[in-house]
């Protein structure tokens, strides 16, 4: 079954094997499953990826339970991918989201009364969570009280995380995660 009847996603190649066990692309009829995967705590990486993006998408306030709304977003990004990059947009995807996924973060520990910071490595499944939080806030603060649609935005951030500019918001999110990580060590 094909992604918005398009775009086939057996072609998809993951280079990121730490996060290819919770890139799940297997084929569903529709991408709503109405949270069947929020009763168990590891079932979300059951849902598939393009879906999680849309419900990322509909978080902020204009979209907030819009769905279809959402889901025309994506599905306008994802031509907007194609037509820039000539490739899948699973792909272009599969990548950002492995760029803009931070490898370390900080924790917070307390000694007696003295809070110290310490920096430790990032699970696969808040990776690809941080990732789609960062692509879709830096597509909603692009498109905020601009003439740009939320769609060209998304397309702009998705493709800018996959190619590694730092021009990105989830990029320099990233970044200034991984710095404040590594001043913590």
């Amino acid at each position: 079954m094909k992604i918005f009847d398009k775009w086939d996603p057996e072609e998809v190649e993951i280079e990121d094997m730490s996060i290819k066990g919770y890139f799940n692309l297997r084929p569903r009829l529709v991408m709503h499953t109405g949270g069947k995967h929020a009763r168990q705590q590891f079932k979300k990486s059951e849902q598939h990826i393009v879906e999680r993006l849309i419900n990322k998408t509909m978080r902020k306030e204009c979209n907030t339970g819009k769905k279809q709304k959402a889901y025309q977003i994506v599905e306008k990004a994802f031509d907007q991918i194609h037509r820039r990059t000539k490739e899948n947009p699973l792909t272009v995807l599969a990548r950002a989201l492995s760029n803009a996924g931070p490898r370390e973060e900080v924790v917070r520990l307390k000694y007696g009364g003295i809070t110290v910071p310490k920096a430790v490595d990032t699970a696969p499944q808040r990776r690809i969570d941080i990732a789609l939080m960062f692509i879709t806030l830096g597509a909603y603060r692009a498109s905020f009280k601009s003439r740009r649609s939320a769609a060209s935005c998304l397309a702009d951030e998705i493709t800018a995380a996959a190619g590694g500019d730092v021009r990105s918001f989830a990029i320099n999110r990233k970044d200034s995660m991984e710095r404040v990580a590594k001043a913590a060590r």
